[in-house]
């Protein structure tokens, strides 16, 4: 078995335990808050809003650094920060007394993780370009795997347990992922000459380099609507299931459920829709799957049978699935060889905005115009998202030996 596959399945394993480990405390965060001391309803929701944005807003402003920290001294280096200083980070969780303690954990959390990207930018430098959409694939069913099961162990260790031990065995879980990945992934890591040369980071050039390409940038401004549009209708979906139910009816196990149907339909397409673009083309089917969930998202507004919106969020899962591994491995493929921390740190960055700015513009969008309305907003999204692609990108011809070095330069296609 090559080394980049052996480095993919023992990161496929540590992702999973360290996604599934991060989402371990998310659905008890509320309730937690209440156990530090915040009774009135409105004060959790606020807070929880905080905590919640904090740890998205520290990660979106040093994720980049990060990156540039990884093409100059190794990506496996980062993604032992990234899982031992959680493991620490969210242990401390467990020890706090008041909700501004954990408020400004949350924060240092989003300074010093970031495993999802961190290990991206491994894989991107070791897999070979043309297996590329099956080992981004592959990478996001493990995300997609942990963030659905996570919740669902954390839920039932928080009624078992309590809330504080459940921080504790999250933080067991980051710790073990850590050992795993210093035991068994290996990179054969040389920086770029121009990095090996130089005494400093040469982030600001590194970045211009990203910046100078049409194709790339592009690609983030896609990453970015289709993120939006995917987080817009999450603060209003619970609300829509229960307009679904009769009046008193519970609603938690369902919307639970829906939610983990969607992400059940990303986990089985990531890999799947991953393995075909390495034959038919990330950009093509990048495009396929962003209107297709466009598409798939347009008749739940109007369902009245919450079994017709398991249908369809899962239809939406599925396509969201493969716009994550298409995107993902594209961006690989356009990624000058060298930069690929620079260029996986600032699609952190995307992700990490457009995960607070995706459901506050679903809620405006449904606080003006009806609860109907983020469902529309997504469609556009995604079909924008497509649209941005189809105009701007073009797939890089591949190298004349699989996963030979490209010039900085080469990612930068004719429109």
């Amino acid at each position: 078995m090559p080394q980049w596959q052996r480095t993919l399945y023992t990161l496929w394993v540590t992702q999973f335990i360290a996604v599934a480990g991060f989402s371990f405390v998310t659905p008890f965060v509320p309730y937690y808050i209440q156990e530090l001391g915040v009774t009135d309803l409105a004060q959790v929701g606020l807070w929880a809003g905080l905590v919640t944005a904090a740890q998205a807003v520290s990660m979106a402003l040093v994720a980049p650094l990060w990156g540039a920290l990884a093409d100059r001294y190794g990506r496996k280096l980062m993604v032992l920060r990234a899982t031992f200083g959680g493991a620490v980070i969210l242990a401390l969780m467990g020890f706090v007394v008041n909700v501004q303690q954990l408020m400004v954990l949350r924060f240092v959390q989003g300074i010093f993780t970031g495993t999802v990207p961190a290990t991206m930018a491994l894989v991107a430098s070791t897999a070979p370009k043309e297996r590329s959409g099956m080992a981004m694939g592959s990478l996001q069913t493990a995300v997609y795997l942990g963030v659905s099961l996570g919740p669902l162990l954390g839920g039932i260790s928080g009624d078992a347990f309590g809330y504080r031990p459940s921080f504790w065995i999250t933080g067991a879980l980051l710790f073990i992922s850590g050992i795993l990945v210093a035991a068994f992934v290996h990179e054969d890591f040389k920086p770029v000459q121009e990095l090996s040369r130089s005494g400093r980071l040469s982030y600001g050039r590194a970045l211009l380099l990203v910046l100078a390409s049409a194709p790339l940038l592009a690609a983030f401004a896609s990453r970015i609507m289709l993120r939006i549009g995917n987080q817009a209708i999450s603060p209003i979906l619970p609300l829509f299931v229960q307009t679904l139910l009769p009046a008193g009816a519970t609603v938690g196990a369902l919307t639970g459920l829906i939610a983990g149907v969607s992400s059940l339909g990303s986990a089985i397409s990531s890999p799947l829709i991953g393995n075909w673009s390495d034959r038919f083309g990330q950009r093509r089917l990048l495009i396929i799957c962003a209107i297709a969930a466009g598409v798939f998202y347009l008749p739940q507004p109007f369902v009245h049978d919450p079994r017709l919106l398991i249908f369809w969020q899962f239809c939406s899962g599925f396509a969201i699935g493969g716009t994550l591994a298409t995107l993902t491995a594209l961006l690989a493929k356009l990624t000058p060889k060298g930069r690929e921390g620079v260029v996986f740190g600032l699609d952190a960055s995307a992700m990490a905005a457009s995960n607070a700015i995706g459901p506050l513009t679903g809620a405006a969008a449904a606080a003006g115009f009806g609860m109907r309305a983020p469902f529309f907003l997504t469609t556009a999204m995604m079909w924008v998202g497509a649209l941005v692609i189809g105009l701007w990108v073009r797939e890089p011809k591949q190298a004349e030996e699989p996963g030979a070095a490209r010039e900085p330069d080469a990612a930068v296609l004719p429109g």
